[in-house]
């Protein structure tokens, strides 16, 4: 008997979380040869996330157990901890709020069980529900991050797969402390088989996830798994300068040859303000990485666990 453990990272879920259960045991129902063991990450919810998920565990205590943290410390600290916790000779990752088919999870063991892959991934074929602008800017990322980026990352992809042990040995080998989970999936390699699906919607509750959120999300991602803002920061340095010695030189022989014709502060003032903005912007990039030095090198636990069971 094989287990699949399977990480649930849970931020207010509490209608989702007896949904989410009953349709994953109606799965491994029809599995022979495989039981399931849950995990559930409370990340710091405040409704009734825990509780759901100790009447989880007092259903099936065996089976289904719970980490709850001290406070919110985002979803990637969940996935590693639920990581951590596994035990099982497959696991998986998926969303409380089914937004993850859990009817895909046969097929996903059936190919690592016959096939030579230590990975099956899914990528979401559509964004339906989603705003026009989200899926606008998400086509926009998965662009850009492989193109300056090593580590190629499928467009679509979700965090949704299931992988051999050996592959969760060495993710858990990788401790940052600033996490970009699509990334570091990539990153390990071994050999990945993406099933694609449409887009499912919420079952219950509303996504936790904005704009914002999002955004930050991503550029943490090109942080993580990029030096080049970097490279765009001395690019726009280098021509700044060139621009600056070109326009220096002119003035130079200008004055040597028509004398001092005008003089004028407004001009002065907006080469200032153009310059100043540009090396604000390039040490703002430099920043972003002195920050993550800076997170990294206090060795912080990424995350604090209040009860488990």
């Amino acid at each position: 008997m094989k287990i699949l453990s399977i990480i649930v990272p849970c931020y207010y879920e509490e209608e989702s979380l007896p949904l989410f259960y009953k349709a994953t045991e109606e799965v491994n129902k029809k599995l022979e040869n495989i039981k399931f063991e849950y995990w559930f990450i409370n990340d710091g919810s405040t409704d009734g996330t825990l509780a759901e998920m100790r009447k989880l565990n007092k259903l099936n205590p065996e089976n289904v157990h719970y980490v709850s943290f001290s406070r919110n410390f985002g979803k990637e600290a969940a996935l590693y901890c639920g990581l951590q916790q596994a035990t099982g000779n497959y696991v998986t990752v998926m969303d409380a709020d089914l937004q993850d088919p859990p009817e895909m999870l046969p097929e996903m063991i059936k190919i690592l069980e016959n096939e030579d892959y230590d990975c099956v991934g899914t990528r979401r074929t559509t964004r339906e529900g989603e705003p026009p602008i989200r899926s606008f800017f998400a086509r926009m990322f998965y662009k850009i991050i492989n193109k300056i980026s090593d580590t190629e990352i499928v467009d679509g992809a979700r965090d949704f797969r299931v992988m051999t042990r050996q592959m969760v040995d060495a993710i858990l080998e990788m401790s940052e402390y600033n996490r970009f989970s699509k990334g570091i999936f990539s990153w390990v390699g071994f050999n990945t088989k993406y099933l694609e699906y449409k887009n499912h919607e919420r079952v219950a509750g509303k996504t936790s996830w904005n704009f914002w959120s999002l955004f930050k999300y991503s550029i943490d991602g090109i942080v993580n798994f990029s030096r080049f803002p970097l490279d765009i920061a001395s690019f726009i340095g280098f021509i700044s300068a060139l621009i600056s010695g070109c326009a220096i030189l002119f003035i130079v022989i200008r004055y040597m040859i028509h004398g001092d014709p005008t003089s004028g502060w407004a001009s002065m003032v907006c080469i200032m303000l153009f310059i100043g903005g540009i090396q604000l912007f390039c040490l703002g990039i430099v920043g972003k990485y002195i920050g993550k030095i800076f997170t990294e090198v206090k060795h912080r636990p990424i995350y604090i666990v209040k009860e488990k069971k």
